[in-house]
């Protein structure tokens, strides 16, 4: 399978983990430069690179992986990480009502001096009874000191992205847990064939920014416009009432 030949002794890294671990995230799509949402923030398991959501059609029998991130870091969702790896005894964090790991250690200000949890490879305050604060620090610990790592990797098949699904044959839709967000996109691809070749394929993009939630959102701000407005006509339509006195005896 490809991605998962360990080269060398068992404690080598296998090539789809080190190319995870080492890839750079986030940055523009040479490919689609021109394209909006054009952030590199998905891992191809089997072509060892990151790619945008423009690539997917092309790559969209491979193993995939979608990258996030958290406090300006890349992480993964646990879920999608264990069909992988053994991520026990990373410390998660909750984003998005979802648990997600970082991929690499962060860089620390100051190293940290007194009693408690630490991470066993760089030292980082954890949480009980994390011994990890991501998984290239698990992985680290695992090589530097020449154990097993096949133990810990999962094989894995089938591969694909929880939030980008194909909604029909000719079309791509990001979800967020099963909601559309604010920030998702609607991506139509449509693939024409020429009557010369059947070969000749073109396939372009168009970009919708609506989504179920934007128009939510708007409907419920012009109520409670609407209900301001009415409020506001009722008050300046009220006059006061003739006072009622008692009368002189």
């Amino acid at each position: 399978m490809v991605g998962y030949v360990i080269c060398g002794t068992e404690s080598e890294k296998p090539a789809w983990l080190d190319s995870l671990l080492t890839e750079k995230f986030f940055a523009g799509c040479s490919n689609h430069e021109s394209a909006k949402k054009n952030e590199k923030n998905i891992f191809c398991l089997d072509c060892l690179r990151s790619i945008c959501p423009h690539c997917l059609y092309v790559h969209r029998s491979h193993r995939l992986l979608q990258i996030r991130r958290y406090v300006y870091h890349d992480v993964i969702r646990l879920d999608d990480m264990e069909k992988l790896m053994d991520c026990s005894y990373v410390q998660a964090y909750t984003t998005n009502s979802a648990k997600v790991v970082f991929l690499n250690q962060r860089p620390q200000s100051r190293p940290f001096k007194g009693s408690g949890n630490i991470c066993s490879t760089c030292e980082r305050s954890l949480q009980e009874p994390y011994l990890f604060c991501s998984l290239g620090c698990k992985v680290d610990y695992i090589v530097n000191h020449g154990k097993d790592l096949s133990k810990y990797l999962h094989e894995c098949e089938y591969l694909a992205l929880s939030d980008f699904v194909f909604a029909h044959s000719d079309g791509l839709r990001e979800e967020e847990d099963g909601l559309m967000t604010p920030n998702s996109t609607l991506y139509n691809t449509f693939l024409h064939t020429s009557s010369g070749s059947s070969e000749s394929e073109e396939m372009e993009y168009r970009t919708f920014g609506c989504t179920a939630t934007t128009e939510f959102v708007k409907k419920r701000r012009s109520a409670i416009a609407v209900c301001e407005t009415s409020i506001n006509t009722e008050s300046l339509n009220r006059r006061k009432s003739t006072p009622h006195r008692s009368p002189f005896y």
